[in-house]
């Protein structure tokens, strides 16, 4: 039986159900002694007790009886939703919600897309497409497709797609009189048109 870590309650609820110590201890798994332990504890803590107990019956008392019509439903949500998102590792529900460019998202998330959702047909994609960098999980996404160098160090990345290259193109006018650059940081001596982000950046 699937034990949800709220063991003294689930104890209580059911002996009251089965009638029965020695019954409830087989059905959650547990020692005769250990629920009676689990059961005493509880009482203790409460200052009332929790059951009438002779050698033949078990029978719940006032308090008891009062305690348990309290508990007994919120046990069931709990166990109920715990066995919801348990479910999600082995079959993927709900959204998953990527950010990135839209070239980004047109030429590396798209082939990534359709293969995930031909695998989990219960689930959903949204891509985002900015102009702008954003925190992913302030903003509530899954996940972010970024240029390497603007990946925050705490996050955890990974290559998407193959390595690409990136040229300077200019006329042959133009570096007739001036060197040529090897390295990105050699552009800041260089006439270049530069683009904006939709932060402000360039």
């Amino acid at each position: 039986m699937y034990k949800s870590g709220l063991m003294e309650l689930e104890a209580v609820v059911a002996i009251a159900r089965l009638g029965s110590f020695r019954a409830a201890a087989l059905e959650l798994e547990m020692s005769p002694t250990a629920i009676g332990n689990t059961v005493a504890s509880l009482k203790n803590r409460l200052g009332v007790r929790l059951f009438n107990r002779t050698t033949r019956n078990v029978g719940l008392t006032s308090a008891g009886r009062e305690y348990v019509e309290a508990i007994a439903p919120a046990l069931l949500d709990i166990r109920n939703a715990t066995q919801v998102v348990a479910d999600h590792g082995s079959k993927p529900t709900g959204t998953l919600r990527f950010s990135c460019s839209l070239p980004g998202g047109r030429h590396l998330l798209a082939p990534f897309v359709f293969e995930y959702l031909r695998r989990y047909a219960e689930m959903k994609v949204e891509i985002v497409t900015e102009g702008r960098l954003i925190d992913i999980i302030t903003e509530g996404f899954d996940a972010g497709v970024r240029h390497a160098e603007a990946v925050p160090q705490d996050m955890i990345a990974m290559p998407l797609g193959p390595h690409t290259r990136h040229v300077v193109v200019g006329a042959p006018s133009y570096f007739a009189n001036r060197p040529r650059p090897s390295e990105p940081a050699d552009l800041v001596d260089h006439e270049c048109i530069r683009a904006r982000h939709a932060s402000g950046a360039l």
